[in-house]
């Protein structure tokens, strides 16, 4: 199992870059948007490197993880590993998800089942850079990259 955020080992930098990548994902798993979001610190940098998206203030943030929510409300996220160098985490996770779509015009659920990577760095006990690798074809989260992306600039 994983632990919840311990706000108060966070500000007594008594956790690890590995503690703090494991906390936001199981946050994220249970749809505990504000406190994943938490651990960022006031400068950041959050890529998702599969949609091409990138982040760098806290509501575009939480507003990327509550769409995905809304869009995915079953999400789980399973921490498979972590690795930790230095200022910097590295886990591999395993997504599940549903993802409700139309045969014509039956509703049919469709399951979603991914590998993906996460690497945070760390600065002053807060995640100063993440980015999220995964395959963009099997996560069916195109509809999810539409909400964040101007198409008139490309």
């Amino acid at each position: 199992m994983i632990p919840s955020i311990d706000r108060n080992a966070m500000w007594t930098g008594a956790t690890t870059p590995r503690y703090q990548l494991r906390a936001v994902l199981a946050a994220l798993s249970k749809g505990r948007i504000s406190e994943a979001v938490d651990q960022f610190g006031d400068r950041f940098t959050f890529n998702d490197r599969a949609l091409g998206l990138e982040f760098a203030d806290r509501e575009r943030l939480t507003e990327y993880f509550k769409k995905s929510r809304e869009l995915f409300p079953d999400t789980a996220v399973e921490v498979v590993s972590t690795y930790e160098s230095g200022d910097t985490a590295f886990g591999e996770w395993k997504l599940t998800a549903t993802r409700l779509g139309y045969y014509y015009s039956v509703p049919v659920r469709m399951p979603i089942s991914l590998s993906g990577a996460s690497i945070a760095r760390i600065e002053n006990g807060r995640i100063s850079y993440w980015s999220d690798y995964y395959d963009e074809k099997s996560s069916m989260r195109l509809t999810l990259a539409s909400f964040f992306v101007n198409w008139s600039d490309n």
